[in-house]
């Protein structure tokens, strides 16, 4: 990717964004984000106060870490996955790789074999003798969107049951958005907590209701 690519070239989220818009812990958005005992898991431009630090590379990547971490692999296992990932895919971002879909359960099947690294053998799963990622990795991969280039263009966002939202830096500024009607998800929930009803913001933006009900569920419980 070129420097002025705008997938990486500014910050669309702050690290607590991004752990909201995942349905992470902040912590663990932070410690893939400012790891002190390696280098970082994530792309990220150095803090600047409570400015944006992510951008939506970095975004792309935390959303397939955070498929390995649902997958069961431990925090502290991830990062040698991350490592041989780059290693043996050898392209920058590799986390934000077609190759990762296409390749990444081979690379991942034997290292894991060799190295006897069980945990990291719990993302592949053999079938009809072909090495595949588990079904909650593969899920995840499947809501990411590839350019022409190979890398990620788009990552449509697990939280929601209802809603699709999509995160597309060349949309909205890469703010998530609800495909059904193109609303920014912050200005359905601002206007909600402004005193406007469902029903209204359904109306004005047309995003259907049950929709928008969702939105603001997902929105509700990562304040809380």
């Amino acid at each position: 990717m070129y420097p002025e690519d705008p997938r990486i070239a500014r910050a669309i989220f702050t690290l607590r964004e991004t752990a909201a818009y995942l349905g992470l812990p902040k912590s663990t958005v932070h410690w893939w984000a400012r790891s002190q005992d390696g280098e970082p898991l994530i792309t990220c431009f150095p803090r600047k106060g409570r400015q944006a630090t992510v951008p939506f590379i970095g975004f792309a990547e935390a959303f397939v870490l955070s498929s390995f971490r649902r997958a069961g692999v431990p925090l502290q296992r991830i990062r040698p996955a991350v490592e041989v990932l780059k290693s043996e895919i050898g392209v920058e971002h590799a986390l934000a790789s077609k190759r990762l879909y296409t390749d990444g359960a081979e690379v991942l099947f034997d290292y894991a074999s060799k190295a006897g690294e069980g945990q990291l053998m719990d993302l592949v799963v053999l079938r009809t003798k072909q090495r595949q990622f588990t079904e909650v990795v593969r899920s995840y991969l499947t809501r990411i969107e590839y350019g022409g280039d190979g890398w990620a263009s788009s990552v449509h966002l697990p939280t929601y049951a209802r809603a699709d939202v999509v995160v597309d830096p060349t949309i909205a500024f890469g703010l998530p958005i609800v495909v059904k009607g193109g609303a920014r998800v912050e200005d359905l929930v601002d206007r909600f907590q402004a005193g406007d009803s469902v029903a209204e913001l359904a109306e004005d933006f047309r995003v259907p209701a049950s929709q928008v009900e969702d939105v603001i569920r997902v929105a509700t419980r990562s304040t809380a």
